[in-house]
């Protein structure tokens, strides 16, 4: 009998094999366990602990009337403000109408893989959705080689090695910084030496920048500083607006791809037609920052930067090898120095790794394999994220200084799951 044109052999065969999210897989389980009646510490999804800023609420309550469609490319003040916010804060020059406006720029990144018909390069390690996007659209993935010697960072030589074993070939490369798994960012000389080499062979770059404006220190290199006609900027309201949930995300493309953007445009009017109205106006009021913006996005850095530098500390006594971090909230740590040890325990590789953390101490965290590791590193991200942001918000406004008695007082939580991890390794 011929199978059912319903049945499951004839799904897309690139879906096949293809699993949920990780981030978003291990937040179920971890929800699962919780609602068992065990006591975990959710260190896997990467969303920002702090509240939406009450000005950028309140303009969304006062936008909430609005209800037509509006243009795919995002409402007009909304580009032309985020146009400003770019020049402002980290000196991108770009035109208005040149600004795509997403239902979050996951959805944006996707919409490139799908309108651009090249090959994907990603450092390894990367984002957990690059790759598998590419997969759904049937594109071919290249993971670049990176090291912790280096930080995890894409070397310019290693994209020249790549490109020119095979010259002309249309490519696309992701590069994320601060970036999610390493909490790592470039230099402007790394970011420069990249650029000359993506100029080179013509390689279109996305910089995902959604983490830029938590640079711990504030810094704000981009590789578009120094490859612009080449270069799609991508950001958006989730990571520094803690408004991961309100789904906006915003790529800012040079003239010369003004045929991608309009491109990308046409498959948005076929697919989410244009961003919730509401949340468009409500943006227009985040970008445009002010007092109130800039205090809350440097408490933000100086909270994430201290528990940060913290947690990394703790785990490097312990004996992890963990890499520099610059900014975003995410911790990158490499178990190798306990190989033996963990192999004792049944231990060999990422996904067992996470496993037994998660089965022995109660702390979510993701396997490196989930990130283009390969599966026998004994390195997991964490996300060092799941304390009350509001709370941690308000006591910095009462003029707490934000320090190792702050954390404790505060950040209880992640503290007590970054120990029990350290002490987990030794035992």
């Amino acid at each position: 009998m011929n199978p059912s044109p319903l049945s499951a052999p004839h799904l897309n065969p690139n879906l096949l094999g293809l699993m949920p999210s990780a981030t978003l897989a291990i937040n179920e389980r971890s929800n699962e366990l919780i609602a068992q009646g065990r006591t975990i510490f959710k260190l896997g999804l990467g969303q920002s602990p702090f509240p939406v800023p009450t000005v950028v609420v309140d303009a969304l309550r006062a936008a909430a009337p609005e209800k037509d469609y509006l243009h795919v490319r995002g409402l007009r003040p909304l580009r032309e403000t985020v146009t400003e916010f770019l020049h402002r804060r980290h000196g991108i020059e770009r035109q208005r109408r040149q600004v795509l406006v997403g239902p979050g720029s996951k959805e944006l990144i996707f919409l490139t893989q799908l309108a651009y018909a090249g090959e994907l390069l990603v450092p390894s390690p990367s984002w957990v959705s690059y790759a598998p996007q590419a997969r759904i659209i049937g594109r071919r993935v290249r993971w670049l080689p990176t090291d912790l010697a280096h930080d995890w960072k894409l070397r310019p030589e290693t994209l020249e090695e790549h490109c020119h074993a095979a010259p002309g070939l249309p490519r696309l490369l992701i590069l994320n910084y601060p970036g999610n798994p390493t909490g790592v960012s470039y230099t402007e000389d790394e970011l420069a030496a990249l650029a000359a080499v993506a100029r080179r062979h013509q390689v279109l770059v996305v910089s995902d920048e959604i983490y830029a404006d938590l640079d711990h220190s504030g810094r704000t290199a981009s590789i578009s500083h120094h490859y612009p006609e080449g270069t799609i900027v991508s950001t958006g309201l989730s990571k520094w607006c803690g408004a991961g949930g309100w789904r906006l995300g915003l790529f800012s493309f040079p003239e010369e791809l003004e045929w991608l953007c309009a491109a990308m445009a046409v498959i948005g009017t076929e697919t989410f037609t244009s961003v919730s109205t509401p949340i468009q106006y409500a943006a227009i009021r985040a970008f445009q920052g002010g007092p109130e913006i800039e205090q809350y996005v440097a408490a933000c850095r100086n909270i994430l930067g201290v528990l940060g530098r913290h947690s990394r500390s703790v785990l490097i006594t312990a004996g992890c090898r963990l890499a520099r971090l610059d900014g975003a909230f995410y911790l990158f740590p490499d178990f190798e120095p306990f190989r033996e040890k963990l192999a004792a325990r049944g231990v060999n590789g990422s996904a067992a790794l996470a496993e037994r953390l998660l089965q022995d101490t109660g702390v979510a965290t993701i396997p490196g394999a989930a990130f283009g590791r390969p599966p026998g590193e004994l390195n997991l991200r964490l996300s060092y994220v799941n304390f009350d942001g509001a709370a941690a918000l308000a006591a910095v406004a009462a003029g707490e200084p934000v320090d190792e008695a702050f954390l404790r007082r505060h950040c209880p939580e992640t503290l007590a799951a970054i120990d029990r991890m350290a002490d987990w390794a030794v035992a």
